[in-house]
């Protein structure tokens, strides 16, 4: 059986040879960053030059970068913490992840859910009109609006909202997990209040993240205990999961890999044997393609393409083993769809061969899917 063709970046990617060295490199040395002996200072000089180079990557100075455990702790921080300033009322687009939407539906505040566009894009008339009646009582607004979704890949005009917020004193939260390393954005360039990364999704380690802050936002710890992380977070700091986010950072600035061309080629293929490409009219994340078979369950098809070495994803990696239909694509109003389409996404080690293996394995399954729809008839 010939080795697996990975395409589930989205979901989390490989990780980089460079990451693993950073990783056993740091897991060789010894001390802890709070201690003040010399083993402490070497793991806090370790530690604080890997804060620069994830800074370097997300936007601001390394003191306004927070390490997490991941990106849905640091999407919580930043929900938890505008919560904390005041905002009772929170504004969550319909197509956020689920550590967004449901850690804003914990909180206790009350939700409005910002629609989207049957391509996916935020509907940003609706949130002109929606901070235009704003009621006071609600304290400061609050809007998280992700950078890139992560089933669909569409690039969401959060700068435009930025300006709409701003304008209303409010604070910007961006889920930037899927595009950090994808694209040349960061927090300063998009203008956003606190940002939310992730490390393996641009090829480090599992189990690290970071927040980024602006000025216009207050953090309010939500783990509690000793003085790490400038007070905004306690605990020790995960040395060796930090020192690989940094070195994946580190080698993302420099290799923005470019999937386009494949994926709009496999998009052709497959929309000529009767797929349906999602959002083919938006912008789009590079190594991001959605796409559906009528009829045919997204689960079957999962299965199916692994059968034949083919990994890919049926809606968010964090829904694994309980496949329903997509939210997101409901939202968009694909109700039809959403219980069929299937998420491939490639990253910094993917190749053409990788994507044209894809769609052969794609358009064989669905030949014979069509068959057997048709042989039942």
């Amino acid at each position: 059986m010939r080795p697996g063709v990975y395409l589930d970046f989205n979901a989390t990617a490989p990780v980089r040879p460079e990451v693993v060295d950073a990783v056993v490199s740091a897991m060789a040395g010894v001390g802890n960053p709070s201690s003040v002996h010399s083993a402490g200072r070497a793991a806090r000089g370790l530690l604080e030059g890997a804060r620069a180079d994830v800074a370097a990557l997300i936007g601001g100075g390394s003191s306004t970068v927070v390490f997490t455990s991941g990106g849905t702790e640091a999407n919580g921080l930043a929900i938890d913490s505008a919560i904390a300033s005041g905002s009772r009322r929170l504004i969550i687009s319909a197509i956020e992840h689920d550590s967004v939407l449901e850690t804003a539906r914990a909180s206790g505040a009350r939700v409005d859910l910002l629609p989207v566009s049957p391509d996916g894009l935020a509907d940003l008339d609706w949130l002109s009109a929606r901070l235009a009646r704003w009621d006071k009582a609600d304290g400061r607004p609050f809007v998280a609006l992700m950078a890139a979704n992560n089933e669909t890949g569409v690039i969401q005009p959060v700068l435009e909202a930025s300006d709409m917020v701003k304008a209303h004193d409010g604070w910007l939260h961006v889920d930037a997990i899927q595009t950090a390393g994808k694209l040349a954005v960061d927090r300063r360039s998009l203008q956003a209040d606190t940002y939310a990364v992730s490390a393996h999704k641009l090829g480090g380690p599992q189990g690290v993240g970071a927040l980024a802050f602006g000025p216009g936002a207050t953090l309010s710890r939500r783990q509690h205990g000793g003085g790490q992380e400038r007070g905004r977070r306690a605990g020790t700091e995960n040395l060796p999961g930090i020192a690989g986010f940094a070195a994946a950072a580190r080698a993302a600035l420099g290799d923005l890999r470019d999937n386009k061309a494949w994926r709009d080629a496999a998009a052709a293929d497959v929309k000529a044997a009767g797929g349906v490409v999602i959002a083919e009219n938006a912008p789009r994340l590079d190594g991001t393609l959605c796409v559906a078979f009528p009829g045919f369950p997204a689960e079957l098809q999962v299965m199916a393409l692994d059968l034949a070495g083919i990994m890919v994803s049926a809606g968010s990696a964090c829904s694994s083993g309980k496949v329903k239909a997509s939210r997101v694509l409901q939202a968009m109003g694909l109700d039809a769809l959403a219980g069929c389409a299937i998420r491939v996404s490639g990253g910094w080690s993917t190749t053409a061969e990788d994507w044209a293996a894809f769609v052969s394995a794609w358009r064989t399954m669905t030949t014979s899917f069509t068959a057997r729809r048709a042989s039942a008839a």
